[in-house]
């Protein structure tokens, strides 16, 4: 079932079984994937979905970090409750050793030696690990540590 149909399911769900905190972030993930579906103007396809879905789920943990920093750990959790239910919507997360090998493999490929060819080699990672949730500061660490910047 594509996501969208799946989260617009899911919302019913909720509504039935009167999940408040679950009902408001999927009416949230719905509201940004419908406004994406206008800015595109076609509908959404599983890779479009999960491009908005990572974005949010991006956003959540940003403002639960600021949060937290502030000394408002009562919206941080929100902010992070909300993440857990974005998570479950994408493809399982690229572990780190697959992310390392990935990196591994993009640096051999392209004979990259210096850290001015960061970019190069985040984009050869990140087109290895399509189709995996990734998150882009892990795999921008590693690269760092690996070309010794």
């Amino acid at each position: 079932m594509p996501i969208v149909e799946q989260i617009s399911k899911d919302i019913t769900q909720a509504m039935k079984a009167k999940e408040q905190a679950k009902l408001d972030a999927l009416r949230m993930l719905k509201a940004a994937l419908k406004n994406r579906e206008i800015d595109a103007g076609h509908k959404l396809d599983d890779e479009e979905a999960i491009k908005v879905l990572n974005t949010i789920l991006k956003q959540r943990r940003e403002a639960a970090e600021q949060y937290t920093k502030g000394g408002r750990q009562e919206l941080a959790d929100k902010e992070l409750a909300e993440a857990k239910i974005i998570e479950t919507y994408l493809p399982a997360a690229a572990s780190e050793e697959e992310i390392g090998k990935a990196v591994g493999e993009a640096i051999t490929e392209l004979n990259a030696t210096n850290p001015k060819e960061m970019g190069v080699v985040m984009k050869a990672v990140m087109a290895k690990l399509a189709g995996k949730s990734v998150d882009g500061k892990v795999v921008s660490t590693m690269v760092k540590q690996k070309l010794g910047g």
